[in-house]
């Protein structure tokens, strides 16, 4: 017996160890269970997990092929899991049985549980309270989209098996308190009238001005000279919703994309990573991950974001320029100023209320 007690003391840290990497086998399941939801119309898990993705950033600028391919992602596959415990109220069992009603292969569900619940262990009151925060603005799930050309389809659950996986959905939860954990949907819908698509990513997918028109109307199209965010002259930009907070900026560059620009706030777009214009500079390098660096202000290119320093946005095609609202005091804002680099934790810039002015994303 003795010995008995000695094995499994040697073999218990091993199998918790062997929960704290993802293994290929289960990026794969869960990406793939995922991709097949995501083509169901107004799946509430895949839903969730979009739109968290989208506002967070982690889902990239094309959070439809993010969607399709998350085992190509780890950071965004991490962050699936994070926001599918998320919605599972970060309880253990009620994740286990979402996964379930998502028929993640019955061998694989409590890897995955183990997996996430150990990463996320430390996190659950700031994830609760996002949670809560989001449900107040979430409209419900936008799925039921078809894969991209270059994304085979995910393979489609049989007809029993997509009933069952239905119905433990809906049947999973019967208290008032687990019916508005597993169906965020429930959420409160605006009552605005504004019945305009605010989402930005159908922009990143046309490519000339023709296809622009046909979106939004002629009246509420303009043409103007543009310039990037250090006052370079651009050649031409059409602008949606002219002379309004709505105002935004989209140039052509053909096949090679094309970029958007927002310098107006408050906006109603549903831009890329949740970042707008005025923003306070403490969202966006939550958003990074780490802090970055900022040229200095008043000088060439002064407020830019000059490098990621790694971060999240590193490589996305993401161009900000930052603004101080606080300048009255000449000894603060002139430790900002000139010919140097500046770290974004900076104390000094809390300080100056420095905000984002304005932020172009360039697709690819």
């Amino acid at each position: 017996m003795k010995r008995f007690f000695v094995l499994i003391a040697l073999i218990l840290p091993l199998a918790l160890s062997a929960q704290t990497k993802l293994s290929e086998a289960l990026a794969d399941d869960f990406s793939t269970r995922v991709a097949h939801h995501y083509q169901l119309k107004n799946d509430s898990i895949s839903g969730y997990i979009a739109e968290q993705l989208t506002r967070s950033g982690a889902g990239g600028l094309d959070i439809d092929s993010t969607m399709f391919n998350l085992k190509n992602d780890p950071t965004a596959l991490d962050a699936a899991l994070k926001y599918l415990y998320q919605y599972s109220d970060c309880n253990r069992q009620r994740f286990i049985s979402n996964l379930r009603s998502m028929n993640v292969q019955g061998n694989n569900v409590f890897p995955l549980a183990t997996y996430t619940a150990n990463k996320y262990k430390n996190d659950t009151k700031a994830l609760l309270e996002d949670k809560s925060d989001f449900l107040k603005t979430y409209t419900g799930p936008v799925t039921g989209k078809t894969p991209p050309v270059a994304v085979s389809a995910a393979p489609v659950a049989s007809s029993t098996s997509a009933v069952a996986s239905e119905t433990a959905a809906a049947g999973s939860t019967t208290t008032a308190t687990e019916t508005n954990t597993a169906t965020p949907t429930a959420a409160v819908t605006p009552t605005v009238t504004d019945t305009r698509n605010w989402e930005v990513r159908p922009l990143f997918q046309i490519r000339n001005p023709e296809q622009l028109v046909e979106m939004y109307g002629k009246d509420n199209i303009t043409k103007r000279d543009a310039s990037d965010l250090a006052g370079n002259k651009e050649g031409e930009a059409y602008v949606i919703y002219p002379d309004s907070d709505d105002e935004l900026e989209i140039q052509f560059d053909g096949e090679n994309g094309n970029i958007l620009t927002f310098s107006h706030f408050p906006s109603k777009w549903k831009s890329p990573y949740g970042i707008k214009a005025g923003d306070p500079l403490d969202k966006l390098s939550k958003v990074n991950g780490r802090p970055f660096k900022i040229n200095g202000f008043e000088w060439t290119n002064g407020g830019l974001v000059s490098d990621w320093q790694g971060g999240a946005l590193q490589g996305k095609g993401v161009t900000i320029l930052l603004k101080a609202n606080n300048t009255g005091d000449p000894k603060q804002y002139d430790q900002v100023t000139g010919d140097k680099t500046l770290r974004s934790d900076l104390p000094v810039l809390k300080k100056l209320d420095v905000i984002i002015q304005s932020v172009a994303f360039k697709s690819n």
